[in-house]
């Protein structure tokens, strides 16, 4: 049962984002896709980073796919920011170089799910693209029982589950002392 960009009832399509600066290479890609999930995904391109991260700001995306050597912006800030907008969108990042230490530091400092390499194999990108829908699925499913496990517990909100949890991995990390004034009082520094 794959996602929607729309909230996580009635979950019927898979959206996807593909950026690279290449308008070839975006095309082989949705071919390729298309050719293999056929209307299980709706997939939108993008040759400008830029018109990337503004589409983020329109649309939810279930999985975003980008190249990682761009003009303007690399792969490695649009994710970033990218992720800034959509936090629980699955990030793929598509290069032409096989750099272990970009990919190590692309999955530690951004989160990437998978580290794609050009030129790909159709069957191995449909593969990579599978797992990153059935963890974008299974994420929504999460969040969507959290959200159930809330509201049987009353009126609890997620920014308050939240809360909740950061509160018990650092106790007093959401304490927060108002003056009068409404400042913030800060606690003494040791």
């Amino acid at each position: 049962m794959p996602l929607t960009h729309c909230k996580y009832r009635d979950i019927t399509m898979t959206t996807l984002l593909l950026v690279d600066d290449e308008m070839s290479v975006l095309t082989a890609l949705r071919r390729s896709l298309r050719q293999h999930f056929g209307t299980d995904i709706q997939v939108e391109i993008c040759n400008d980073p830029a018109a990337g991260l503004q589409r983020a700001l329109e649309r939810r995306f279930d999985v975003v796919v980008c190249d990682l050597r761009m003009p303007g912006i690399d792969g490695m800030a649009f994710l970033t920011r990218f992720a800034e907008v959509q936090p629980q969108c699955v990030k793929l990042m598509l290069t032409g170089s096989a750099d272990f230490s970009i990919a190590q530091r692309a999955v530690n400092q951004i989160g990437i799910f998978r580290y794609l390499t050009k030129p790909w194999q159709d069957t191995e990108l449909a593969e990579h693209m599978q797992a990153a829908m059935d963890h974008a699925r299974e994420a929504a499913l999460q969040r969507e029982q959290a959200s159930a496990w809330a509201a049987s517990q009353g009126t609890i909100s997620p920014q308050e589950l939240e809360r909740r949890r950061l509160e018990q991995l650092e106790p007093g990390l959401t304490q927060v002392d108002w003056g009068a004034d409404g400042a913030v009082i800060m606690p003494p520094l040791n």
